[in-house]
């Protein structure tokens, strides 16, 4: 079994003050990464800042005899993108792998939710998520080597009650991921996306303790570690980690049905066909769906 090691390696971890990014940091440190914590210090709702949470981190990890440095950015401004990743190269000398776990929450129903609400949800997640790649991409575009792990959820992946905010950026984060993947294939960046389980500060009133007590923040630390490493070919994927189970998540296409003058009476007659996922495939860029056309335009013939 080979060794997933960091030596000489620089890790941004954002979010990392408490709970999945704290043990991520504290992980990578253990395996000779330089650690950038970064962490704003605020509430679960994105109130207020201190910088108690990154250095208390720091410090364990230091104690520990590890290498690390705080930062107090905050991932939703451009500026804030760049001085995280500044922090590596000031501190370090290089970036090779991000992890953007960030995030907060203001869980409201759809129809009592405010554009505040939205606004802030989007802001740190999903621009967040763009604030800080930018400037990483660049530098691993001109060293040849980086990786990217980027954290949805299920809340984005499947939906959750109250949670549209939260889940309309969390998709959104798959879809830059997308991207990010294909424009950085030829650099050897590779970039892919994880939904978590974990019962941490923003999620534990959403399980039950018993669930709680099964879905630890070290259960998602192996997935993590492993997609931010020199060992990791994978890219354009998405992952569910959790209580000790990791699958991949797929989106997922057929060949369907096929009629260039279909009605709506017609999309009513062969629904199903249309729905039907039983030989389904993974497009990894939008030409990859480009074949299905043609194998349906010769079922139609």
């Amino acid at each position: 079994m080979g060794n997933v090691s960091f030596e000489n390696k620089t890790v941004v971890v954002t979010g990392a003050g408490n709970g999945l990014g704290k043990a991520y940091a504290l992980e990578f440190a253990n395996r000779g990464a330089n650690v950038v914590v970064n962490d704003i210090g605020g509430s679960v709702s994105g109130e207020g800042s201190e910088n108690t949470p990154a250095d208390i981190v720091v410090k364990e990890i230091i104690d520990n005899g590890g290498s690390a440095v705080p930062n107090y950015d905050s991932v939703a401004t451009k500026s804030g993108g760049e001085s995280i990743i500044q922090s590596a190269l000031s501190e370090f000398g290089g970036i090779h792998a991000v992890v953007n776990n960030a995030g907060i929450l203001r869980d409201k129903s759809f129809a009592k939710m405010e554009e505040e609400d939205l606004n802030a949800i989007i802001d740190v997640h999903l621009k967040g998520t763009f604030f800080v790649c930018q400037p990483a991409f660049v530098q691993m575009k001109e060293q040849g080597f980086g990786r990217f792990v980027n954290v949805s959820s299920p809340s984005g992946l499947f939906g959750n009650f109250g949670q549209l905010n939260y889940g309309a950026a969390k998709m959104g984060i798959v879809g830059l991921t997308n991207v990010l993947a294909i424009e950085g294939a030829k650099y050897n960046i590779k970039a892919n996306v994880i939904a978590p389980n974990a019962a941490t500060r923003m999620t534990e009133s959403l399980f039950g303790e018993d669930m709680a007590n099964m879905l630890t923040v070290d259960n998602i630390t192996p997935l993590v570690v492993f997609l931010a490493s020199e060992q990791c070919d994978i890219t354009h994927e998405i992952f569910s980690a959790g209580g000790g189970r990791f699958s991949r998540v797929g989106i997922s296409t057929d060949v369907g049905y096929f009629n260039p003058e279909a009605s709506a009476e017609d999309i009513f007659e062969n629904i199903e066909k249309i729905r039907d996922l039983s030989n389904s495939i993974y497009p990894t860029s939008l030409a990859d769906e480009l074949p299905l056309f043609t194998e349906a335009m010769k079922q139609g013939e």
